[in-house]
């Protein structure tokens, strides 16, 4: 899932300044993730998500009944080769209490449903936004991971991801709490497979990502835990054809032809365009998620 910022006519591109008062400096985020928010006025619900993108993303109903008028700046959201449009404008809009002037975004069709508009950690003022899931249960421990922004043509737009290293190579993690399944794209699923003995089992199936769009996916078991601090996975799916391919990932339902001949070729791939999204399969195991942007940590506590 990628989000890019596309602009409709050459401007010169204008730093957003945020409201006077001082943010506090830790923002904790309970149950749904639901509050109050205003945007030009109009009051609503946005859900704080810390697999969101610091833009906040709008339902459009809300975003017309605020008043808002589309600027030169556009968007496209991404998913696989499925994709939706949408437009932006700046306005000054209160989160819980926090008052921010920023640019934000809507499409035709939703985000997610349940509020008018999602957010994630990013686009919020509080330096540290902390996710409470439940309370906390002995023996937890603390996964400590750098804090990277998935990037962006302007600052400050993008998601806030960890950073792991698969088979040398950084890796970005997405913690969805809205999403049951642990997702990995097709490429992440292929350093995973080689690393820790992965292979396929059992049908395609679809998992809604964003937007109400589904992608296919399939199950991959792996002989070796894949261990991320006090996490182990010993399963994901695998979004077998986004950002790569999952064709060279073994099959366990399928029995090689000992006469066959396998071709294979290296294809120049990015890397670093492999996601892994971490599901609420994973996170029932923790209690907190803790994103400190200045120490730029992210910091979970789990059994």
């Amino acid at each position: 899932m990628m989000i890019h910022l596309r602009m409709l006519m050459g401007c010169s591109i204008l730093a957003i300044g945020l409201g006077a008062a001082a943010p506090d400096p830790v923002y904790t985020v309970r149950d749904d993730g639901i509050v109050s928010a205003s945007v030009g006025g109009a009051q609503g619900t946005l859900r704080i998500d810390p697999g969101a993108p610091a833009l906040p993303i709008l339902a459009k109903p809300y975003a017309l009944r605020a008043g808002l008028k589309s600027g030169m700046f556009g968007l496209h959201y991404k998913v696989g080769p499925s994709g939706v449009h949408g437009v932006t404008a700046v306005t000054r809009l209160i989160v819980d209490g926090m008052e921010i002037r920023r640019r934000v975004g809507w499409f035709d069709t939703p985000y997610a449903t349940g509020a008018d508009g999602v957010i994630g950690p990013g686009g919020l003022p509080a330096p540290v936004v902390r996710f409470e899931l439940h309370a906390p249960r002995p023996g937890e421990r603390t996964l400590d991971l750098p804090l990277v922004d998935g990037g962006a043509l302007i600052g400050n737009w993008g998601g806030l991801f960890g950073e792991i290293i698969v088979g040398g190579v950084p890796m970005k993690v997405r913690f969805d709490l809205h999403h049951r399944l642990s997702l990995a794209s097709a490429g992440a699923a292929q350093r995973i497979a080689a690393a820790q003995g992965g292979a396929l089992t059992g049908p395609v199936d679809q998992a809604e990502i964003a937007f109400g769009i589904a992608r296919p996916v399939r199950r991959m078991t792996l002989t070796i835990p894949f261990v991320i601090g006090p996490m182990a996975l010993n399963a994901l799916h695998v979004r077998v054809s986004d950002y790569g391919n999952a064709a060279t990932i073994r099959d366990a339902d399928v029995t090689p032809d000992p006469e066959e001949i396998i071709v294979t070729g290296k294809a120049k791939r990015d890397p670093s365009r492999d996601r892994l999204s971490i599901g609420r399969d994973a996170l029932e195991q923790c209690s907190s998620i803790t994103f400190d942007k200045p120490a730029k940590r992210i910091r979970l506590s789990c059994l």
